[in-house]
C-alpha cells in the first residue's frame, strides 16, 4: 500500500520547487539560491548518499555552524531514510566522541569550524564511522591532502538531478536525534519523528503567522531544537532563509536591514544583546521591517520587553514554553501586538499571575495536564501527550518510568515535562519551577524559577539564580545570586533614597511588594560579578553555582 499520507519533512520540497522555484529561498553570505536550486542540491546530495552505500536507518552526525548546506544535508539524509544527529560545535572533542559513541553514526559531516574533529576522530574511536565529509568545497585543498575525506561537492558530482521519488523512512519514522542536557550529567539523545516536526511546524505557522513572504533570520543554532523546529516551519511555508553562522548582535542588526528581515526567534540573552548594541551603535534606531519575534528559553522581563518594542515597534512579539522532548513549543503567549490596542501593553506588566510565570495557552495540537500534588489543590506536574512528543531517548528503551518520559507505550501515555505548574482561571499555564530543583526550607517547597522571575523584575537586576544551601535549622536556606545592571552598585547598608543602589534589604523589600510569600524570600544574597556558568545548551549549572556560593560562605566564616 502506498504511503501517500505518511508524514515526511521532505514534503516541503515540492512546494519549494514549484511555488518558490525562481525566488531566492536561502541567503548564506554572498551565496543565494532559488527554490529550484536548493531542491536540486538536496536531490543531488541524496543521490550521492545512495551511491555511497547509505542505507535506511543510518545516522549522520553534523558538526557545523548555521548554513544553507546544513539545511541541505538535513533534508537529503531524511529523504533517503537516514537520521541526522547534530553535534554542538561548542563541545570539546571528548564530548563529541561521547555523543557519537551513543548514536553510532556512519558518516560525520563538519564545516571548517570543526574540521579538526575529522582529523582527530580515529576509526577506533567511533567503530561505526565509515565516511568523513567536509561540508564546504572551500576545504577542497584540505580534502586533497587527506584523501580519505569527501566533500559535499564530491558526492554531487557527475549525477543527473533526479526527480522527487518515493520517500524513505528510518525505523519508527525517526529523523533527528537532538541532544539535550540537564544542569548536570551527560547529554541525552532525544529521538524526534517526521510527524513531530510537521505538527510543531503547523502550530508555529498558525500561531505566529509565518508565510511564504517572510524573510527569516536564523539567530538560533540548528543544533538545538528551537532552531531546527523554526527552520522546518519556514521550509514548509516557503519563506526565505537568511543564515548567520552564529549569533552576534551587531551583525544580526546589520543583516536585518540589508535583507529586510521580517521575523526571527530569540532568547532573553539575545534580546538583551540586540537592545544594548542598538543603543550604542544605532542610537536606539527603530527597525520597522520586523513583524514577528518568537521568544523562548525563558521569559522576557518587563524592561526587556519594553525596550524590544521601542526597537521593533511593528513586530508582534510572542513567547513560547517548551522542551526538546516535545519538539520545541508547548504553549504560546502574545506579549505585544501593535495591531491590537489591548495588547500594546505587555502581559507581564498587567494581570500578573498570583503564582508562577504565565507562559500562555497550549497550541491547538497539544494536550496538557497538571497532575496535582497530594498536598496541593492546584499545583502539580505538567504532563503532555500528542504527536509532538519524542519517540524516546536514543539507546534507551522508548518507555522509561519516572524519567521525564511516557508512563506507558499506549496512546494514553503522558510525557512528564519535569516542570511544576498550574492553570489560571483563563486557561493559561503558569510555570512555577522544575520538580527536581525545588528547595525544601522549613518544611515548605520553594521553586527557584518562581523567585528568580520576581527578582529580575527589579530594574537593577540583569539575571538571578536561586539555590538552596544546607542549613541546620531550616534544612535548606534560600540564597539568591544576583547579577547587577551596569551603573548599579551593591551596598550592605540599605538606603532607599539613593538611586541605582541595591542591598539585601532592598531586594527583600522588592520581593514583599511583589507578594512573594515570606518563606520564599531569599535569606541571603550574593552579588555575582561574572556570567553564570552554563551548559552547552544554555542552562544554568546550578550545582556549580551552589559549590561556588558554599566556598564563598566558608571563606567568609574562616576569615572571621
Amino acid at each position: 500500500m502506498a504511503n501517500y499520507s505518511r508524514p515526511h519533512i521532505c514534503q516541503c520540497l515540492t512546494r519549494l520547487a514549484s511555488v518558490k522555484g525562481n525566488a531566492v529561498v536561502t541567503v548564506n553570505g554572498n551565496r543565494k539560491r532559488t527554490g529550484r536550486e536548493f531542491v536540486d542540491g538536496v536531490l543531488s546530495l541524496a543521490a550521492g548518499l545512495i551511491r555511497l552505500g547509505f542505507r535506511n536507518g543510518d545516522v549522520v552526525s553534523i558538526a557545523s555552524l548555521n548554513s544553507d548546506l546544513f539545511l541541505e544535508w538535513l533534508l537529503a539524509v531524511a529523504l533517503v531514510g537516514g537520521i541526522v544527529a547534530p553535534l554542538n560545535y561548542r563541545w570539546s572533542l571528548k564530548e563529541a566522541k561521547m555523543a557519537m559513541l551513543m548514536v553510532e553514526p556512519v558518516l560525520l559531516v563538519t564545516d571548517e569550524t570543526c574540521v579538526s574533529w575529522c582529523i582527530d576522530v580515529q576509526n577506533d574511536d567511533i567503530p561505526s564511522l565509515k565516511w568523513r565529509v567536509l561540508m564546504e568545497s572551500t576545504s577542497g585543498e584540505f580534502a586533497n591532502e587527506h584523501n580519505h575525506f569527501l566533500t559535499t561537492e564530491m558526492l554531487k558530482q557527475n549525477l543527473l538531478v533526479p526527480s522527487i521519488a518515493t520517500y524513505a523512512w528510518a525505523p519508527d519514522d525517526a529523523v533527528v536525534i537532538c541532544f539535550t542536557s540537564g544542569t548536570t550529567g551527560r547529554p541525552k539523545g532525544v529521538t524526534i519523528s517526521h510527524l513531530a516536526f510537521i505538527t510543531q511546524s503547523l502550530a508555529k505557522i498558525a500561531i505566529v503567522g509565518y508565510g511564504e513572504d517572510d524573510v527569516y533570520l536564523h539567530t538560533s543554532p540548528l543544533v538545538h531544537i528551537g532552531g531546527l523546529s523554526s527552520a522546518m516551519a519556514m521550509l514548509m511555508v516557503g519563506a526565505c532563509h537568511v543564515l548567520l553562522p552564529k549569533f552576534d548582535a551587531e551583525t544580526a542588526l546589520q543583516v536585518m536591514e540589508q535583507n529586510r528581515i521580517t521575523c526571527f526567534i530569540t532568547v532573553p540573552a539575545m534580546m538583551a544583546d540586540l537592545i544594548r548594541v542598538n543603543r550604542t551603535t544605532k542610537n536606539g534606531a527603530e527597525n520597522l521591517g520586523v513583524r514577528k519575534i518568537l521568544n523562548g528559553g525563558g521569559s522576557l522581563s518587563s524592561e526587556l520587553l519594553q525596550e524590544a518594542v521601542k526597537i521593533f515597534p511593528c513586530a508582534k512579539i510572542l513567547s513560547a514554553y517548551g522542551m526538546t522532548e516535545a519538539c520545541s513549543s508547548l504553549t504560546f503567549m502574545t506579549l505585544h501586538d501593535p495591531t491590537k490596542e489591548s495588547l500594546k501593553v505587555t502581559y507581564s506588566l498587567v494581570n500578573q499571575p498570583k503564582q508562577g510565570t504565565c507562559v500562555g495557552k497550549p497550541a491547538p495540537h497539544i494536550e496538557l495536564m497538571v497532575k496535582l500534588d497530594e498536598d496541593s489543590s492546584r499545583v502539580g506536574k505538567i504532563l503532555t501527550r500528542g504527536p509532538h512528543t519524542m519517540l524516546g531517548y536514543w539507546g534507551h528503551q522508548l518507555v522509561q518510568e519516572n524519567v521525564a518520559t511516557s508512563e506507558s507505550r499506549s496512546n494514553e501515555a503522558w510525557l512528564d515535562t519535569g516542570d511544576i505548574g498550574t492553570f489560571d482561571e483563563f486557561g493559561n499555564l503558569c510555570l512555577i519551577g522544575r520538580s527536581n530543583g525545588r528547595i525544601k526550607t522549613g518544611g515548605e517547597n520553594v521553586y527557584p524559577e518562581e523567585v528568580e522571575a520576581v527578582l529580575v523584575e527589579h530594574p537593577g537586576i540583569v539575571s538571578a539564580v536561586v539555590i538552596g544551601i544546607i542549613d541546620a535549622r531550616l534544612g535548606e536556606m534560600v540564597v539568591a545570586c544576583v547579577h547587577l545592571q551596569e551603573n548599579w552598585i551593591w551596598s550592605d547598608v540599605e538606603n532607599r533614597k539613593r538611586g541605582f543602589e541595591l542591598s539585601s534589604e532592598t531586594l527583600k523589600h522588592h520581593c514583599r511588594t511583589q507578594n512573594l510569600t515570606g518563606f520564599k524570600i531569599p535569606k541571603r544574597f550574593v552579588r555575582w560579578e561574572k556570567q553564570f556558568p552554563l551548559t552547552t545548551t544554555g542552562k544554568v549549572k546550578r550545582d556549580e553555582v551552589r559549590r561556588q556560593v558554599m566556598s564563598h560562605f566558608q571563606n567568609l566564616t574562616s576569615s572571621l
